[in-house]
């Protein structure tokens, strides 16, 4: 990534052009351009192709980001997973580790970031933080999406960023338990049965009606497309939901476990 971003300023900077200006030509934000030549952010094919027409580099950038190593390109299937969440119409969201992107407040992102092992900079922190709170803006669309969450008892467990920021997190949930077009439910702990041993994983279905998965382990990501995969990630979504406790009973647990504080 950092050699791709190197190459756009080069090609820029040959082309006689600031960051400013190209970010104009190409429609992009400032930070963006900034972002993708200092190697933070990928360069993805439709946009490389874009600048190689802007800079007339012949298709080097294009070839550059097609050739790029697999590791590198891990974080392209999250950068896409971003833009269609962002667009999405339908979310359904499982977790059993941490509390999803979307509900985390600020502190408790802080906390999940300042887990992360090797440690981050404070300066990535700071960037990455601010990036998933961006992330909720989607929750406060004049059309938002419907989101249906089931979270893990054993998440509501955890004291990330510790009391404080637990009392803040449980308060947060509480709220947002109440909106319309949202559901949450907690698979409570002690289950004989449970649908996703697998792990974490989210469905979301876009303005044209195409359904899609999206899945993390520990060292990437991946976009499910396949038709069939996505159907047995909804059918195991659809088996959680039974196990789990029901909306208004997930609202009393939050009650309980708020009271307790």
């Amino acid at each position: 990534m950092k050699l791709v971003g190197a190459l756009v300023a080069n090609f820029r900077e040959a082309a006689g052009m600031t960051q400013r200006e190209l970010a104009q030509r190409a429609l992009l934000h400032l930070d963006m351009v900034a972002s993708i030549e200092q190697g933070r952010r990928l360069l993805k094919p439709d946009l490389a192709r874009a600048l190689d027409g802007i800079l007339d580099t012949k298709g080097a950038l294009e070839t550059a980001v097609a050739n790029m190593p697999e590791i590198d390109l891990i974080p392209a299937w999250a950068e896409e997973y971003m833009d269609l969440e962002r667009e999405a119409i339908a979310l359904s969201w499982f977790e059993n580790q941490v509390l999803p992107g979307l509900l985390q407040t600020e502190n408790y992102a802080q906390a999940v970031f300042l887990s992360k092992v090797p440690a981050m900079s404070e300066d990535e922190i700071v960037a990455q933080v601010a990036a998933r709170l961006e992330r909720q803006e989607i929750l406060h669309r004049k059309e938002p999406p419907t989101i249906s969450f089931v979270i893990a008892q054993a998440v509501l467990m955890d004291r990330l960023g510790g009391a404080r920021v637990f009392r803040e997190v449980l308060q947060h949930l509480r709220r947002w338990a109440d909106l319309p077009g949202l559901t949450l439910q907690i698979m409570p702990v002690g289950q004989k049965q449970h649908a996703a041993l697998d792990g974490p994983f989210t469905l979301l279905e876009t303005p044209d009606h195409q359904h899609l998965g999206y899945t993390e382990t520990q060292r990437g990501s991946q976009l499910v497309s396949d038709p069939d995969e996505v159907s047995l990630l909804a059918q195991k979504y659809a088996m959680l939901r039974t196990q789990a406790l029901n909306a208004e009973d997930s609202k009393d647990l939050l009650d309980r476990l708020l009271g307790e504080q």
